[in-house]
């Protein structure tokens, strides 16, 4: 190895050992908010574009009172027709709710997730990914009913 080969190594090495000090000396001792997402991430996906949401129009089912607005007591399933590619469905909800759709793609799994309104008043929120023609399953809670809306964001 060379003189001008042995003083890169040793510069790259110097370079490292400054990067590691850096970073360990940067670190917070608070352990964080797990909810939170990192500006870099949001300026990332902003980048990526949002996934569009699925029109309102392509979705029917018997608890359907208007077009994009469900109201049903116990149980209702929603059918989506093949979207053209992925997209979001986004239901909003007033109350709390559970969703229970497949995945997208190949994948033999079934997501169930209880939906709660969020504690500013928005509401209840479940956007769920689609992409095909598929059913989705809703269920309401105690003995009242639910209104849910079929939103496009």
């Amino acid at each position: 190895m060379s003189g001008r080969q042995k003083a890169l190594l040793g510069l790259l090495a110097a370079v490292l050992v400054a990067l590691f000090v850096v970073a360990v000396g940067a670190g917070s001792d608070d352990r964080g908010d797990p909810g939170a997402r990192h500006g870099f991430v949001d300026r990332l996906g902003a980048l990526g574009g949002e996934r569009s949401s699925v029109d309102p129009a392509t979705v029917s089912a018997e608890c359907a009172d208007e077009a994009g607005r469900l109201e049903f007591s116990g149980s209702c399933v929603v059918r989506v027709a093949d979207p053209g590619g992925l997209r979001t469905l986004v239901l909003r909800s007033a109350a709390r709710f559970t969703v229970v759709a497949p995945a997208p793609g190949d994948a033999d799994l079934t997501i169930r997730d209880e939906v709660e309104p969020t504690a500013d008043g928005t509401g209840a929120v479940a956007k769920i990914a689609v992409d095909q023609a598929t059913e989705v399953g809703l269920v309401c809670p105690g003995l009242g009913g639910c209104v849910v809306v079929v939103a496009t964001s």
